[in-house]
């Protein structure tokens, strides 16, 4: 989160990247193009560059109750959404990936465009909430939608437990903190993934400042080029 935060992060969150910015991601051979709006739903909360997936069935981003992935264990403690896009697409059931070029303020938008080869028919997305220690927002297997229409979901704050969630600014990379030597506090770590139980007042954090209410991101979804209109 150094690299966010520090760098690219805030120079993009000061230029307005994430009011709207549209990013892509190309596919080889036919299909669609859909452009994906992530909408940061916080009051507080700084939401990181998201990873957008497209992927037949026998993919999962994660399952509830196992031990998240190190990519999703690096996005969900540090912001990056690397290791989930090199893992996706070493997946042969992945069938496209992309990734935000910027963190997503509260109550901002960022558009992502993804092409999608024929046969893969459903997304999944995932982006941390940058003041917490491994809480990310994510939408799974949303259903592309069809010719005209739009998909829409809204995504739930989920726990990576992957990091013990002590609130401690020493082991958060986003505001109001900004840990930038990405120092893990991996004693107490709950193991599995689960849904949020949100920020209580620990060393570092206000829950009147960063807490929050799911659902965490709202998701929109529609095709801009491509296929029929069936």
């Amino acid at each position: 989160m150094n690299v966010l935060f520090r760098g690219l992060g805030l120079g993009l969150m000061v230029a307005g990247l994430s009011a709207g910015a549209v990013l892509s991601a190309a596919a080889d051979g036919d299909g669609r193009t859909y452009a994906v709006s992530i909408t940061n739903l916080h009051k507080f909360q700084v939401v990181t560059p998201p990873a957008v997936i497209a992927h037949k069935g026998g993919y999962a981003l994660f399952q509830i109750g196992h031990a998240a992935s190190d990519g999703l264990a690096e996005l969900a403690e540090t912001g990056s959404p690397a290791g989930v896009a090199d893992e996706a697409s070493l997946d042969l059931n992945v069938a496209a990936v992309a990734t935000g070029g910027g963190p997503i303020l509260p109550g901002h938008t960022q558009v992502i465009e993804i092409a999608v080869p024929e046969g893969a028919g459903l997304l999944s997305v995932a982006a941390m909430l940058a003041g917490t220690n491994d809480a990310f927002a994510a939408v799974r297997a949303l259903r592309l939608p069809r010719g005209r229409r739009t998909a829409q979901a809204r995504g739930t704050v989920y726990d990576a437990g992957s990091e013990a969630n002590n609130e401690d600014c020493d082991f958060i990379p986003g505001p109001p903190c900004g840990n930038g030597n990405n120092e893990r506090a991996t004693e107490g770590a709950e193991g599995f993934v689960h849904v949020h139980n949100g920020v209580h007042g620990g060393a570092g954090l206000n829950p009147a400042d960063s807490d929050w209410r799911n659902p965490g991101i709202d998701i929109s979804v529609r095709r801009v080029r491509g296929g029929d209109d069936g």
